[in-house]
């Protein structure tokens, strides 16, 4: 029924793409409701809780998929030139947001201290998923399109080590791992870089060659072999996932090439996927279940802690108002807080089951509230859409004014061109 589900909804996200393109209309909330129509608690089509194991081992795989991807459109010389401002997000904006959330979740929502600290961490990253739809738009600028992309990229692999000790923390533990947190990213990152450097270094030599049919699957084994030995040697995936995304923009042209488009669709499946399963978790009797003050967490989790958070990370930066505009408000929340909300959940502390109910439902209220502007957040960089319509009307007719011959003009001018005007090629008009 999973399958049939997902099939029924992939067509119809299909035949309406075009206008969700379009309008406010997103095929990520479509999926969502599709999910939540289709649920356990609704109609009960789906029989899935949030101990199905299908549904955190499909968050793991969509982001792995999405951060491999989003990696591909970074290399290693675009980070190092322009780092300035995804810096200060990570740097500044993460913990800041961290903070913010966490004293949302104890003066608003009433958790103590050690679970606001822990949910903070669980709603501090942005998604890739969802920011991909500002990053791969021309209409919105370069540096601002570089910051959504790195900061959704790498944020993910940062809050973990947050999440797992507060998560000790919360549980009353004396240990909090340190040194398995260290190793786990430090194996993360290894695998990353050196299983791609490796598979490009191969088919480099002579003995080794990918046809064409062949080539896009190159890709595909490199991010299957950082996953698995990611799995095996228990290193961070979201991590091992963009920086191996990172290694073969940088170092592998031809690959990236060939797997820039195959690529996309794989990880847009497995995005779509995994939204119909988290929308089948949600449920009215789950819905009704958080108290009022749960509801007004999760609005004020979106509009107020990202935004005040970057506020004070980008003073001073250089960045216009719009385009600090709209960074503080396009911080989606999805996978990577699904993913350590399930930790959470499945940790037996005192308040997980309040704390995965929060979680739950911030991420849905940012899904529909993200997904749905995406289109107007780049539409406010169209500076076309600002010109008025007479604008080019006037601009025809002179150039139409000046193509008539005028009878003044100095013989030594060609036939039928007009003289090109000063520091202008005779070509800037057309």
């Amino acid at each position: 029924m999973l399958l049939l589900s997902f099939a029924a909804v992939l067509l119809l996200a299909v035949l309406v793409s075009a206008l969700a393109n379009r309008t406010i209309l997103s095929t990520a909330a479509l999926f969502l409701l599709a999910g939540f129509a289709l649920g356990e608690g609704t109609t009960g089509v789906l029989h899935l809780d949030a101990e199905s194991p299908i549904v955190a081992e499909l968050a793991e795989l969509a982001l792995f998929a999405v951060l491999f991807t989003d990696g591909m459109r970074v290399g290693w010389a675009d980070l190092r030139s322009a780092w300035r401002l995804p810096g200060r997000a990570l740097g500044w904006g993460l913990p800041l947001t961290l903070v913010v959330t966490a004293l949302l979740g104890h003066y608003v929502a009433g958790l103590d201290w050690p679970q606001a600290l822990l949910i903070g961490a669980v709603l501090a990253p942005t998604d890739p998923v969802f920011a991909a739809a500002l990053v791969g738009n021309d209409k919105v600028p370069a540096r601002l399109r570089h910051l959504l992309n790195v900061e959704s990229g790498v944020n993910d692999g940062l809050a973990l080590p947050f999440v797992v000790v507060l998560l000790a923390v919360a549980a009353g533990s004396s240990d909090l791992h340190l040194g398995e947190l260290t190793t786990e990213l430090a194996v993360g990152l290894a695998i990353g870089v050196l299983v791609p450097l490796a598979a490009i270094a191969l088919e480099r030599t002579r003995f080794f060659a990918a046809s064409a049919a062949y080539a896009p699957l190159n890709g595909v084994a490199i991010g299957l072999l950082v996953l698995a030995l990611g799995k095996v040697t228990h290193g961070n995936l979201f991590l091992a996932a963009f920086a191996a995304g990172i290694t073969v923009a940088t170092f592998g042209a031809r690959e990236r090439a060939a797997f820039e488009h195959f690529g996309e669709n794989v990880a847009e499946l497995l995005k779509l996927a995994a939204l119909l399963v988290f929308g089948a978790l949600i449920s009215p009797a789950f819905l009704a279940e958080i108290p009022w003050t749960g509801w007004l967490f999760a609005v004020l989790a979106i509009v107020v802690a990202r935004p005040i958070a970057l506020w004070i990370s980008f003073l001073r930066s250089g960045l216009n108002l719009r385009e600090q505009a709209a960074a503080m408000w396009f911080g989606p929340k999805g996978f990577a807080s699904v993913v350590y909300g399930l930790l959470v959940l499945e940790s037996g502390i005192v308040a997980a089951d309040e704390v995965f109910h929060l979680v739950a439902l911030t991420i849905v209220v940012s899904i529909l509230a993200h997904s749905s502007t995406d289109v107007v957040v780049a539409r406010a960089f169209d500076e076309s859409r600002e010109t008025p319509s007479w604008h080019g009307v006037l601009r025809r007719a002179r150039r139409g004014g000046r193509a008539v011959p005028d009878p003044r003009a100095q013989p030594t001018d060609p036939p039928g061109e007009t003289p090109a005007r000063a520091g202008e090629s005779p070509r800037a008009e057309s």
